[in-house]
């Protein structure tokens, strides 16, 4: 189910599907999805909701897996993944997509007032308190206390040299 406030403002260029299993997708007054942002229900039902003055930039991916929470007057730079979802993949008999999903580890939420860098990937169980900084960059999978900046360690590359 889709719910935007009439004075949000939603590029005809996003890509918002509607979910099959019930999910509610909401977006908030004065909110912005910017062109080439990809909404995917999957992974489970949870919900996407969107604060007020929220702007996500090109090219941001959100699946809504067990959920995401976006607070008031978020700014969030192009190109971030939002995955609150994981794979199975213990049965090494199996193909992974044919294994399902683990529980999750509760969604992710982003309180009010978060700036999140661009090229950032927030991960199941992620939670940003009021006032964070995400660096450019970075990958969050835990919680990060309230008006810190963080600037996590990008992955490394398999066979990468120190």
């Amino acid at each position: 189910m889709l719910q935007i406030d009439p004075s949000a403002r939603i590029s005809p260029l996003a890509d918002i599907e509607d979910s099959v299993r019930g999910s509610r997708i909401a977006v908030g007054a004065h909110s912005v999805i910017d062109s080439f942002v990809k909404v995917k229900p999957a992974g489970g039902s949870g919900d996407l909701i969107i604060g007020e003055h929220v702007i996500i930039n090109s090219g941001c991916v959100l699946y809504t897996g067990q959920g995401i929470r976006i607070g008031h007057h978020v700014a969030i730079a192009a190109n971030c993944t939002f995955a609150p979802v994981n794979h199975a993949y213990q049965d090494k008999h199996r193909l992974i997509r044919e294994q399902g999903f683990l529980p999750g580890k509760g969604g992710i939420l982003i309180e009010d007032d978060v700036w999140i860098g661009a090229n950032c990937v927030l991960l199941d169980g992620a939670v940003l308190r009021r006032g964070c900084v995400v660096g450019a960059g970075s990958i969050v999978r835990g919680e990060l206390a309230a008006y810190t900046v963080y600037a996590g360690q990008p992955l490394r590359v398999v066979g990468e040299r120190q």
